[in-house]
């Protein structure tokens, strides 16, 4: 994404942030009284707000001449805001279709970017409904465990990764899985992004909403293979490691692969550590080859 969208993205996450923020105060709430202005904080005002977001995302998408109109750089931001009000008043909240007009007024790379920015603003939502209901770090180790259920099935992955599935098959394959076995915000996150016809790589993803919800957090992702489980101990060790190592608070997605023989391999980000027994012993294989 070029820098014009990166910076359309920002503004528009700054303006999430304040249509979901308490008004502070008598005189800010005699303002929004007087001004009509509208704000979601309640939980299942965030999620209603997400869930519009959304299908704002899948009409966007769905409608090439829809999206090329509200990002056309010929246009005035104002004209463009107009045309999205018109379209959207009467069919969503005063939140989302505030929220709307500010994508329309904001300068884009491509007009495909605004199908990501609506759907980085529905996530960011979801994410604010889970933290209000104090369920932040459920939701990431859901998604994180969703994941690995995923990738430890090829015959998943490849149906949750077919570009050319019918979306309605997968929200029914979705809603198998997940109904009444994660938080409504883990099935609303993956039921959306895993149904988008853009998903190539489902286990990717997952992986990227997981480190988006540890970002919410303020931590980052380590994702760490070992041998064998790692104890309590060792974990809440090798997380202060790492938070040393870079500089910042590091959260841990540990998965168990026997045929590692011992020790840890450690991504975060593009960075791999690989301390494994069985890369040493590659090692000094191709040493005794040369």
């Amino acid at each position: 994404m070029d820098a014009a969208s990166r910076a359309a993205i920002a503004e528009a996450r700054e303006r999430l942030g304040e249509l979901t923020r308490p008004a502070s105060g008598l005189l800010e709430r005699a303002r929004d009284r007087v001004t009509g202005q509208p704000r979601a904080v309640t939980a299942e005002e965030l999620a209603g707000l997400a869930d519009e977001l959304f299908a704002v995302a899948r009409l966007l998408d769905a409608q090439p001449s829809l999206r090329r109109a509200l990002s056309d750089p010929a246009g005035k931001p104002a004209d463009r805001a107009a045309l999205a009000q018109r379209l959207f008043t009467g069919k969503v909240s005063a939140s989302a279709l505030d929220l709307v007009e500010t994508l329309a007024r904001q300068r884009w790379s491509r007009p495909f970017d605004l199908i990501e920015a609506a759907e980085t603003l529905a996530t960011e939502a979801a994410l604010d409904a889970a933290d209000v209901r104090g369920e932040l770090e459920g939701v990431e180790d859901e998604l994180f465990r969703f994941g690995r259920i995923v990738a430890g099935d090829p015959q998943l992955t490849r149906i949750l990764s077919d570009r050319a599935a019918p979306a309605a098959g997968k929200t029914a394959l979705l809603d198998q899985l997940l109904a009444g076995r994660v938080s409504p915000v883990t099935e609303q996150l993956l039921r959306n992004h895993l149904t988008r016809p853009t998903v190539a790589n489902a286990e990717t993803a997952i992986e990227r909403l997981s480190e988006v919800a540890s970002r919410r957090r303020g931590q980052s992702v380590a994702h760490v293979t070992a041998a064998a489980p790692l104890t309590d101990q060792q974990q809440q060790r090798l997380s202060a490691v790492l938070g040393r190592v870079y500089g910042r608070a590091i959260g841990l997605q540990v998965t168990i692969d026997p045929e590692l023989l011992g020790g840890l391999v450690i991504r975060v980000g593009d960075e791999i550590i690989d301390g494994s027994v069985l890369r040493r012993l590659d090692e000094a294989g191709r040493r005794l080859v040369g």
